[in-house]
């Protein structure tokens, strides 16, 4: 199931069509979002956009790996890592769920 990447030029383009704003302000708002969510994740916070979900910022701890090649262990430094954790809203849209189940 492989299917197509949306890049920031496709952003771009989908707000110029809807929106209305030229094609430069239409990109220089899409970068201003994307920049936005960047900073404060990069900040540490939290980001939530209703009926879409949630960028979460965690902190993983120091810990020992292991090469699966080699299977020599390797010491892997705390670190951040940011998790997505999509609402239910999305799920639903995402598999096709109907707002009501059908009856019958």
């Amino acid at each position: 199931m492989a299917g197509k990447t949306v890049t920031r030029a496709d952003l771009t383009e989908a707000v110029y069509q809807r929106v209305g704003l030229s094609r430069t302000e239409s990109a220089a708002l899409v970068e201003t979002v994307l920049a936005q969510i960047c900073d404060c994740l990069a900040a540490g916070e939290t980001v939530k956009l209703s009926s879409f979900g949630s960028f979460v910022v965690r902190g993983k701890g120091k810990r020992v790996g292991r090469n699966p090649k080699t299977g020599v262990e390797v010491a892997i430094e705390p670190r951040r890592v940011m998790v997505f954790k999509p609402s239910n809203v999305l799920k639903a849209r995402i598999n096709g769920d109907p707002a009501e189940p059908d009856e019958g």
